[in-house]
C-alpha cells in the first residue's frame, strides 16, 4: 500500500481550524528544492485531498510551508517553514500544525 502525506492547521488561539492558510511543499533535492504541491487550507484546517500519495510519495526530505500572515494578518509570524524526513514510503506522515499569532508547534500525527 503506498504511502501519503496529509496536513492540518488548528489556530490555538480561538481553537478552531485555520481556514485559508496557504501551504507550499517542496522536496529538497541535492539540484535544488523541488515545488511539489501548492494548496490552501479548507474551512476544517485541512487540505481537501493528500500532499502527497500513490507514485509521488517517496522518500526524503521535504519542507512544508504554512504562509500564516493569511490568517493572523497582525500577528508576529509570517510563515512557518517544517523541514521532515520521510523514511517510509508506505507509511502515512501526517504533518499538523498547531499556531497562534505568536507561536507554533508540530509533531508527526497518523
Amino acid at each position: 500500500m503506498p504511502g501519503k502525506l496529509t496536513t492540518h492547521v488548528l489556530d490555538t488561539a480561538s481553537g478552531r481550524p485555520a481556514a485559508g492558510v496557504s501551504i507550499t511543499l517542496h522536496r529538497l533535492d541535492p539540484a535544488g528544492p523541488v515545488l511539489l504541491a501548492q494548496t490552501r487550507t479548507n474551512p476544517d484546517g485541512r487540505t481537501d485531498a493528500p500532499l502527497l500519495q500513490d507514485g509521488e510519495f517517496e522518500t526524503g526530505i521535504y519542507e512544508l510551508t504554512f504562509f500564516v500572515r493569511d490568517h493572523f494578518p497582525t500577528g508576529f509570524l509570517d510563515t512557518v517553514p517544517i523541514r521532515f524526513r520521510i523514511d517510509d514510503a508506505h507509511a502515512h506522515y501526517h504533518v499538523p500544525l498547531l499556531c497562534s499569532p505568536w507561536s507554533y508547534s508540530t509533531y508527526r500525527g497518523s
